[in-house]
């Protein structure tokens, strides 16, 4: 007789991180949004709060349907979301301090500038350990692409430019808007994983 294997919080854990994947990247995408200096202002806006409410929704609905699965896990498993859970909270916490810290320097270096581009790459940076940590792989692919696109905004792109009557914030708007569609990219990925379990829980619970 086959057995539910797939515990609720499996699938919560999926259908959070896609809500993160919907706050961030909307964020992300503000900074894209502002780095334009007004250009393309009320539509950019509306299409990226889009986004992030389908992908928001995405996720509260996929938490709703957990609520069918069973609750209960081996004394085990419950122990390692416990740790799992703590050492997310202290990445989490590290990556804000790191982006303070950054913030400070180039605030008080006068090179807010390069804020952008360097949080970007902490971001991508904190991807690292969250994919070892929840064993997603495709965190491990959002961290690279981040980091990449820092590098790339840093090393190859101008700071800004003028465009007819618009001066235009070059790294903050390719980093802004680059950042936001990978977030929303593995959004869309970890939705669908979320999905999977949340089929393969149901499937082994009518086979039980």
């Amino acid at each position: 007789m086959s057995r539910n294997i797939i515990p609720r919080a499996a699938v919560r854990g999926t259908a959070f991180g896609i809500i993160f994947m919907a706050f961030f990247g909307t964020l992300w995408a503000g900074i894209g949004i502002r780095g334009l200096q007004g250009w393309g202002f009320l539509w950019l806006l509306i299409l990226s709060l889009l986004i992030g409410v389908i992908l928001l929704i995405g996720g509260i609905v996929l938490i709703m349907n957990s609520k069918r699965l069973s609750n209960e896990m081996a004394e085990g498993d419950s122990q390692r979301w416990k740790r799992k859970n703590m050492w997310f909270g202290i990445i989490f916490g590290l990556e804000g301090v790191l982006i303070a810290i950054a913030a400070g320097i180039c605030g008080s270096t006068n090179h807010l500038d390069l804020f952008v581009p360097v949080m970007a790459l902490i971001v991508g940076a904190h991807f690292f350990p969250l994919a070892h940590l929840f064993q997603v792989k495709i965190y491990y692919i959002t961290g690279s692409l981040l980091c990449l696109l820092s590098v790339i905004a840093l090393f190859t792109f101008p700071i800004k430019v003028t465009w007819g009557n618009y001066r235009i914030m070059v790294w903050w708007t390719s980093v802004g808007f680059g950042s936001a569609l990978i977030l929303w990219g593995t959004g869309v990925a970890v939705w669908i994983t979320g999905h999977r379990l949340l089929n393969k829980a149901k499937n082994g619970s009518e086979e039980a």
